[in-house]
């Protein structure tokens, strides 16, 4: 009835369910009210800012706290501010609450802006589209003017006989 190699095995399904839960409901990344940052983040997750970011941002998910403030470049899938960012913002879908202070341009797939949100800026519609390759372009051949002389020369016209 119970034995050792059922339990064995039926433990590390258990174990695999919660560990695959808990990656999905990963908590977020939170910059607190009292703390302040210079420099960059970049996460594969969530990010809430409550303090201050003065750099770029790139995650899965940016929510801007009332007292929040981000002053650089913020790359998301979801964007939800209730506080300040002045800088761009590219992101499928941005939230501006009511509390919300937006100085910079805007770009995404679904925008939503409650009223009493400050917003100065430009907004552009984007559809996600695959990155453009990477194309070289030639460089133009320099050529020698005309009469100058080369290295290495043309060759001379051998002596005739006469």
């Amino acid at each position: 009835m119970f034995s050792k190699t059922n339990k064995a095995t039926n433990g590390n399904a258990q174990a695999q369910d919660v560990r695959a839960e808990m990656a999905v409901k990963a908590v977020p990344s939170i910059i607190s009210a009292d703390l302040s940052i210079d420099g960059n983040l970049n996460s594969g997750g969530e990010i809430q800012v409550d303090g201050v970011v003065n750099g770029d941002i790139k995650c899965k998910a940016l929510i801007v706290g009332v007292k929040g403030s981000v002053v650089g470049e913020v790359i998301a899938q979801t964007v939800r501010m209730h506080g300040a960012v002045k800088g761009m913002i590219r992101a499928k879908s941005v939230f501006l609450a009511s509390t919300a202070r937006m100085s910079g341009d805007v770009e995404h797939e679904s925008l939503a802006i409650e009223p009493g949100a400050y917003m100065e800026g430009h907004c552009k519609r984007i559809t996600e589209v695959a990155p453009a390759p990477v194309v070289e372009v030639p460089r133009a051949v320099e050529r020698a003017p005309i009469g100058a002389s080369r290295i290495g020369g043309m060759p001379k016209p051998a002596a005739v006989a006469g």
